[in-house]
């Protein structure tokens, strides 16, 4: 009989990194608990942590690289797979160049260390421009802000939530979320505290969340108008000389410019269109500097037509009211392995704008990748449409995907379902069939979670407090198995023999990255981090204490983490290279307040309510705590209860359309529409709808059974790509207007 063994691992499920205690007998998961023990999580735990144990197991999660053929899927051997699906990208690249292939990472690979490591030097050599994932779908305005700010797209402020005494959240649902970019266990316990500590919490939502339910006082906001309301903020504080920046005073650029550029954005102008009363603006304002609060601001306030500049708000406010670089405040990471400080080629570079564009539309690259708002229309736009500026990029002609979902998570879904089946070549490595990837040629499925070790590179940067913490793998896996990076280590071999470009020196490279492996990786950049050890083993007893630091060794020792302290001031040090001043004023932004006054004329009026006759609606999306990604819904334990993908809406607009709780009723906007539940919710701000996000699992083809039986709607059949924010190019997907009557039986 197989002896019990309690494991102690991290949850890589979403962005809040709990302690998880599993408990096995063999190879069956008995249990999985919080663990009391963890430095970070302290035993919390959300719903998602136990069902690694049903993900593991899953009939449906692919174990074996599957080929599509004339007459159906068929099993390949790993090296066959291997060798046809490196052929295949060669081929498109060859015949069309190397812009022909475009790639498409998804969300889970941030939660993967192999994949952080190994991807993007993987992807830098397959040379292509037409790059896309879920940052332009998610954070790509932040980023933005970042790397005009601060210079640096990963510098992103996260707020000191554990010592604040006054938070304000805007577009944010963090005790659904778990943070995000802001990476905090039992967000319920934290946001207590404030309040226990005689703080405050005001949440500015379209809809009344879990977490602004919790708050001290709530307001409604019109979706879209958060970038208005926080520059009133700013203007208030301004003009009534509130400011207080503290230190920051001597490390800011442009600070006059701001004052000049936010005049007019006055409470009066912005209360019409945010439907916010002008003297709680003024009122809020003064109580941010009065309480010296922190400003926190997430997807909500970064999926709109204004999400740069709701983001460049977010931070000015953070820096005129000395909140930024301050405890209580919002600060920054001093993570035991820097991606920021990570050798060039292994970590994440400072960023850059606009070096290249889309082939329809124009858009602007970020950092490498170009907006997922233009992903169906380029891979549609065949040999036609603007090819952007400087060198013309090839039309897209295959497509890797990675661990992601766009038919689901992207805009026009369908309309990139149906373009995915006219490229020559699709490679997907998943652990599932889903709705993208049944248009595969090729599937190359990774190993289980639990079959492969864990560290929160990206997380452990964005968290409210500085930690470490490795997991080893929690079973072996079967010998014919492959994890995700020696999928794309060996691809990336594969296609540098194809080139011929295999010499000594790239042989070389990659036998190190094979012997090194990511653990080794990881090992290495917590020796070189700033809580690290470099010193050899011979020398470290000539030092003593002196010699102390983290290694993969020391982390292995402490199962549930080590705890490195809260954050703390950093600035300007942790600005990167030479620079010492923070730009407050970087042009692109200031020029984009043009657009914004244009949108938003002086004095305008509230929006009228939905009628019969114009049932016409602001579509907004929301987080489920059961769910992160499409993929969840294929766990019985996160799709029991009543069905979760409904329609909510205010009671009094669906008395004024006559429509009644659990009606089918037709949404529909400018690209698509669906039919799916009503449920009636006062929650919600009058005139907005709310749909989640992930569903609509009834594509023929996808092998998702659980998935399928709970299908529901796809909130991205009714997003529409033409609605982005025109400076940084992320996907509108707040304020999507639809109209919304009673489908017809």
């Amino acid at each position: 009989m197989s002896a019990r063994a309690t494991h102690f691992r991290t949850c890589n499920l979403c962005e809040a990194m709990c302690g998880l205690a599993i408990e096995t007998e063999g190879e069956q998961i008995i249990a999985i608990r919080g663990d009391q023990d963890d430095v970070f999580s302290r035993g919390h735990l959300c719903p998602k942590g136990p069902a690694l144990a049903q993900i593991h197991t899953d009939p449906d999660r692919l174990r074996r690289p599957l080929q599509r053929t004339r007459s159906g899927w068929r099993e390949l051997e790993w090296d066959d797979a291997l060798d046809a699906a490196a052929e295949g990208l060669h081929r498109v690249q060859r015949e069309h160049g190397n812009d022909a292939l475009a790639v498409y990472l998804g969300n889970p690979a941030v939660h993967n260390h192999a994949v952080v490591l190994y991807g993007p030097p993987f992807l830098r050599e397959l040379k292509t421009r037409h790059r896309y994932s879920a940052t332009s779908v998610d954070q790509l305005p932040q980023m933005l802000v970042a790397h005009l700010m601060f210079g640096h797209q990963l510098l992103l402020p996260i707020p000191d939530i554990d010592r604040t005494q006054y938070m304000l959240i805007v577009g944010a649902n963090p005790l659904v979320s778990n943070g995000s970019i802001m990476s905090a266990p039992d967000v319920r316990r934290r946001l207590r505290g404030i309040q226990m500590r005689g703080g405050k919490l005001v949440v500015v939502d379209p809809r009344r969340t879990q977490t602004a339910k919790l708050a001290d006082e709530h307001l409604f906001v019109r979706p879209g108008t958060d970038a208005l309301l926080l520059l009133a903020l700013l203007q208030v504080i301004a003009s009534e000389g509130r400011e207080q920046p503290g230190r920051l005073a001597t490390m800011v650029e442009g600070a006059d410019r701001v004052r000049r550029a936010v005049e007019g954005f006055t409470p009066e102008r912005v209360a019409g269109p945010t439907g916010i009363d002008a003297d709680r603006i003024r009122t809020l304002a003064r109580e941010l500097v009065t309480h010296r609060g922190v400003t926190y601001g997430r997807v909500g306030a970064a999926t709109q037509r204004f999400g740069a500049l709701a983001h460049w708000a977010i931070n000015l406010l953070n820096v005129f009211t000395g909140a930024l670089d301050r405890v209580g405040g919002s600060m920054f990471t001093r993570p035991a392995v820097d991606p920021i400080a990570m050798p060039k080629g292994l970590g994440v570079g400072p960023g850059a704008f606009g070096r290249w564009r889309s082939r329809v539309r124009g858009l602007p690259e970020f950092s490498g990748e170009l907006p997922v708002a233009s992903f169906a229309e380029d891979v549609l736009a065949g040999h036609e449409g603007r090819r952007g500026e400087g060198e013309p990029l090839a039309p897209i002609r295959g497509l890797l995907t990675l661990a992601g979902n766009p038919v689901l998570s992207t805009p026009a879904g369908s309309a990139l379902g149906d373009a995915l089946e006219r490229l020559e070549f699709v490679l997907s490595v998943d652990m599932y069939m889903n709705e993208t990837t049944r248009h595969a040629d090729l599937i190359l499925p990774p190993t289980s979670p639990l079959e492969r070790s864990h560290y929160d590179l990206v997380f452990h940067l964005l968290a409210v407090r500085n930690t470490a913490k490795w997991s080893p793998a929690l079973f072996e896996p079967p010998a014919d198995a492959r994890h995700d990076w020696q999928i794309l280590h060996g691809l990336w071999a594969r296609l540098d023999r194809l080139r011929g470009d295999d010499g000594v020196v790239k042989r070389g490279l990659h036998q190190l990255l094979e012997r090194l492996g990511p653990d080794g990786m990881i090992d290495l950049g917590l020796r070189a981090g700033p809580h690290g050890r470099l010193l050899p083993a011979a020398l470290r007893p000539l030092l003593g204490d002196r010699a102390g630091g983290l290694n993969l060794e020391t982390l292995a020792a402490r199962p549930h983490g080590v705890d490195l302290g809260p954050l703390e001031p950093c600035l300007p040090d942790r600005l990167p290279g030479k620079r010492r001043r923070i730009e407050l004023a970087p042009a692109l932004l200031i020029e984009d307040l043009s657009r914004l006054e244009r949108s938003f004329p002086l004095g305008a009026a509230a929006v009228r309510p939905p009628t019969e006759a114009e049932p016409k609606f602001s579509l907004i999306g929301r987080r489920l705590l059961r769910s992160n990604n499409s993929w969840m819904h294929n766990v019985p334990k996160l799709m029991a209860g009543k069905p979760a993908c409904t329609l909510l809406m205010h009671p009094d607009d669906a008395e004024r359309l006559a429509l009644r709780p659990g009606d089918e009723v037709c949404v529909r906007s400018r690209v698509g529409e669906v039919e799916v539940p009503l449920e009636l919710d006062a929650d919600m701000m009058p005139g907005v709808v709310s749909l989640p996000h992930g569903f609509g699992h009834n594509r023929e083809g996808s092998r998702m059974q659980v998935a399928a039986e709970h299908a529901g709607v796809s909130i991205n059949d009714l997003t529409d790509p033409a609605e982005i924010d025109e400076l940084s190019g992320v996907a509108a997907l707040s304020g999507v207007s639809v109209e919304v009557r009673l489908a017809r039986s």
